[in-house]
């Protein structure tokens, strides 16, 4: 008999308000959300009811923070309060093995600190694309079901396109990859970018981005990260596949495309096409919401936030065309230029056996060679083993941080002669992977300073 497996998946994923249907016989009235839509109303009511027990009987021990997981053989469940009396319960299938031997559960497979990430990322895009769950609660009235259609219509494409088992490290940082450039070459950004804001007043905000890596951004960090993964995500894959469909990939020597607005700029038509708004929860202006014009040129991609106010005309997206155009043109090339030597120098230089991970918890920054691409299809170097064990050694990390140790180092050798180590200093995380069979701790000591020196010239880990 051949052994069979079960991967890490979702079982269920509701919303409630514990301010609603608290008399007999209302309690589906709490219920703003629930994933899978075809379970029966009494299972939902139960499941919504354990959830509120357990986080309440959690608060009985004097706890400052209510529970935020609960750990069966079979299953894992995650709780998030993001806004007052609104909770967001996710609950995971722990993998299973079969063999002749009978079904095994290996729950060390499941990460609280990854599943906890992916609930409260899944709460910042919905609030990116919709604002607040209590904005969407009529106040006067109690009228939930404007908070119910928005999030039926978020949540139910949302979940579909998450790949929990591919989920790791990376998803703990949810972090922005920056492409650092030489001086010259950021000063032309930087020029480009004031003037395009100083031509068009109504442009509060930019960002710019090539190789869906940042090089400039307006917004606040907290903002821009979750813009930028709305971007890499979502946006420019799906632009990427229809250019692919079409046959219409973009040269150096063309002028790009909207991603967002019209198609074509030139047409006979007033109708501007689709614009995303995005609510921006950390500007500081009044103006909270506004849309996003994405403009795309070979690999690069500028991003335009207009303040909803602002009504958005085929004769502005003319205007942004002509200016964009020739002046991408020339920043795209000589981008493309400096971004291919750096390329070559830094594969040139690393030892196909040393793989690291950075995150830099002050400005997001995040950098991988562990991850082959930034889709987040487990297309990755090492072994789902080695994998867990950096999202392991960050969760202990994390805890000694929060215990007032801001600094920590990990050295860990695992059975398949890999060596992780963890470093934590100056708000900056940095986790090697070496694989060496016949390596000794002083050995790996100095290739992890030598990798530091390569690769992190500028940054000084006290450990």
């Amino acid at each position: 008999m051949m052994s069979d497996q079960s991967e890490l998946s979702l079982k269920h994923f509701y919303i409630f308000n514990e301010g609603y249907g608290k008399n007999e016989g209302e309690e589906e009235q709490k219920i703003m959300y629930y994933f899978p839509p075809k379970v029966k109303p009494d299972d939902k009511m139960k499941n919504v009811g354990l959830s509120e027990a357990i986080i309440q009987f959690t608060t009985t021990f004097g706890i400052k923070k209510s529970c935020e997981s609960l750990h069966t053989e079979k299953c894992r469940h995650y709780y998030f309060s993001p806004e007052a009396d609104f909770y967001i319960v996710m609950t995971v299938n722990v993998p299973t093995r079969s063999s002749v031997e009978g079904k095994t559960y290996h729950g060390e497979e499941v990460q609280d600190s990854v599943c906890q990430a992916v609930v409260k990322q899944a709460y910042l895009m919905y609030r990116l694309f919709h604002g607040t769950f209590s904005s969407r609660l009529d106040s006067s009235t109690g009228d939930t079901s404007p908070l119910k259609q928005r999030l039926e219509l978020f949540f139910n494409r949302y979940l579909a396109s998450m790949k929990l088992h591919h989920c790791d490290i990376m998803d703990v940082f949810q972090g922005v990859q920056f492409l650092p450039l030489d001086k010259t070459t950021f000063l032309h950004i930087q020029c480009f970018v004031n003037l395009l804001e100083a031509s068009f007043p109504v442009v509060e905000f930019t960002a710019f981005l090539y190789n869906d890596r940042l090089i400039w951004s307006g917004l606040e960090p907290e903002d821009m990260q979750v813009v930028f993964h709305y971007l890499v995500y979502t946006l420019l894959p799906k632009s990427a596949e229809t250019e692919l469909t079409n046959g219409s990939i973009p040269t150096l020597n063309s002028y790009g495309r909207f991603l967002t607005g019209p198609e074509n700029v030139h047409s006979n038509s007033n109708n501007v096409g689709k614009v995303p708004k995005l609510f921006l929860s950390h500007v500081k202006i009044s103006t909270r919401t506004f849309h996003i014009v994405v403009y795309r040129m070979s690999n690069c991609t500028v991003c335009l936030f207009i303040p909803e106010s602002e009504q958005l005309t085929m004769e502005m997206f003319r205007k942004w065309d002509t200016f964009l155009g020739p002046r991408l043109t020339k920043l795209v090339a000589e981008v493309s230029s400096y971004a291919s030597k750096q390329s070559s120098t830094a594969s040139g230089s690393m030892d196909a056996a040393t793989r690291f991970v950075y995150f830099n918890r002050m400005n997001l920054a995040t950098k991988s060679t562990v991850h082959l691409d930034s889709l987040r299809s487990g297309n990755t170097v090492v072994t789902p083993q080695v994998l867990r064990l950096l999202a392991d050694i960050n969760a202990e990390h994390t805890r000694s941080c929060n215990a007032g140790n801001p600094s920590a180092e990990t050295i860990v050798k695992t059975m398949s002669d890999y060596w992780v180590v963890g470093r934590l200093s100056n708000a900056r995380e940095f986790y090697v992977v070496i694989q060496h069979k016949n390596a000794n701790l002083i050995e790996i000591s100095d290739e992890v300073k030598r990798i530091c020196d390569n690769e992190l010239k500028s940054i000084f880990f006290h450990v």
